[in-house]
């Protein structure tokens, strides 16, 4: 039976909005009513994900603000609560306890009409010099256009994180800051190193398109005062659009840059000079190889371990809702510079009961296995490659195969080259119903949209030219995570 989110349908309008009374428009009503008339189709859709997030109903698209504070993980998200088509964004909201479980949230920040916004963008959450919760976004408002002229605004929030007020100081950054004219400038991101607190942006410095991450430093404790120090990071490839959703990070003594330029999202690590405000990279790579993965948002958990999640896109429309967020990656580096991303171990609080198998030899040929009757799973494969060219993994339409140099998950193709010596190939694979997320050797990410999975559907392992061993074989039912 499909659970129905606990602030879908009627609750939503009940929702107390005497608190915010006096920002409360005509926009967030609207919102709420067409959010709850949506939720029961979209809830009763066979393709709905269940252990992605997504808003209770209509479309979303990136992940915003990201942030634990007083014993709650929250994840912000773009919303357009008037369709299951892209539209004027909100900011729709959930948060956890656990990272396993999750509880939706009323629309947290919504274009302020009376102020000229016309939409609420992408950003970040942060604590200020004073200890209050405060995010920054892209304010777009009719008159500005909404790709020469946005501005970067602020709100604070209460304790709970779900009543905001716009900050008085807005727009906190104007492009007059500049000097020089930023085209598509948006998405904020901020970032602290030593007692300093920086503020990174997106876009580009010229109609030809140099694209390029911006930087700022904040001038005083509240965070409503900054200056411009340049240009932190220039894109180095030839005709590189422009960059969005910049998150600039530390792993261990290394410094990670995530940009999605219209395309799969890159990542740069390198070193960061804080006197200079230059960035300066080393290796560079790819978060995600499938074509459904994009504007990810990152942060810090109080073990200090750094988590993403992306937007997964790419779902057929109609539907009642499109969108969802990729599962939360746990995010390291190895010796050599390379991203490292492994599925966060409290998705591991949603498994049901086990199918495993051990040792299953393979050569020339293949074996099936039944899998649990139901198509919200995770699939764990350990694979020893002895002298075989190919191994495969069939389950329902999806083929995931490895030939020594490649991993081809249906049409994506990555470069995944084993270390010499290594003959070990470690499969994690997360089916959501119509999402895939395939992680191989912790190194290579691949996500995307699928047909979801019959109910009598098994899996093939299978081998090509030689032999190899299942050393280890395990499945999951997964629950939801409302």
């Amino acid at each position: 039976m499909q659970r129905i989110h606990p602030l879908s349908c009627a609750a939503l309008l009940l929702w107390p909005f005497a608190a915010r009374s006096a920002t409360t428009n005509e926009a967030l009503l609207r919102a709420n009513a067409d959010i709850a008339a949506a939720t029961p189709r979209a809830l009763a859709d066979p393709t709905h994900p269940i252990f992605h997030i997504t808003g209770p109903a209509q479309w979303i698209n990136d992940p915003n603000g990201p942030i634990f504070y007083k014993g709650f993980y929250h994840l912000f998200y773009q919303l357009h609560p008037f369709s299951d088509e892209s539209g004027p964004k909100f900011w729709g909201h959930v948060r956890s306890r656990d990272l396993a479980k999750w509880e939706p949230l009323p629309v947290a920040l919504w274009p302020s009409r009376e102020l000229g916004e016309a939409e609420v963008w992408s950003g970040c959450c942060t604590l200020n010099g004073l200890g209050q919760p405060m995010c920054f976004y892209t304010s777009v408002g009719p008159a500005k256009g909404p790709f020469d002229h946005a501005d970067q605004w602020a709100a604070l929030g209460d304790d709970d994180l779900i009543t905001w007020q716009k900050s008085p100081a807005n727009p906190v950054l104007t492009d007059t800051l500049n000097g020089k004219k930023i085209y598509d400038w948006r998405d904020p991101f901020v970032f602290k190193e030593g007692k300093k607190t920086f503020l990174v942006t997106g876009g580009h410095m010229a109609r030809e398109h140099q694209a390029a991450v911006n930087i700022y430093e904040a001038e005083n404790p509240e965070l409503t005062k900054w200056k411009h120090r340049g240009v932190m990071f220039q894109h180095p490839d030839a005709g590189a659009p422009t960059v969005e959703c910049p998150n600039f990070f530390k792993l261990g003594d290394q410094w990670v840059l995530f940009v999605s330029p219209y395309g799969k999202v890159q990542y740069f690590v390198g070193d960061f000079d804080a006197a200079t405000c230059r960035f300066t990279p080393r290796t560079r790579g790819l978060l995600d190889y499938g074509s459904s993965f994009y504007a990810p948002n990152t942060m810090q958990v109080p073990d200090g371990r750094r988590l993403v999640w992306g937007w997964l896109n790419g779902f057929p429309g109609g539907h009642g809702w499109n969108g969802c967020l990729s599962v939360p990656r746990q995010l390291s580096l190895s010796r050599a510079g390379e991203l490292r991303q492994t599925p966060a171990p409290q998705l591991s609080k949603l498994r049901g009961q086990a199918v495993a198998w051990k040792k299953i030899h393979l050569e020339n040929g293949s074996q099936t296995l039944p899998l649990p009757k139901t198509n919200t799973l995770e699939i764990a494969v350990e694979l020893e490659l002895q002298t075989v060219k190919n191994v495969a993994l069939k389950f329902g339409g999806v083929d995931v195969s490895f030939n020594g140099t490649e991993l081809k998950v249906l049409d994506a193709v990555a470069p995944l080259a084993l270390a010499p010596g290594q003959r070990i190939l470690k499969l994690r694979i997360f089916i959501d119903r119509s999402v895939l997320e395939v992680f191989a050797n912790d190194t290579v990410c691949v996500t995307k949209i699928i047909s979801p999975l019959k109910a009598e559907a098994t899996l093939e392992l299978r081998a090509t030219d030689g032999r190899a061993t299942a050393r280890h074989v395990e499945v999951w039912p997964i629950k939801t995570i409302w």
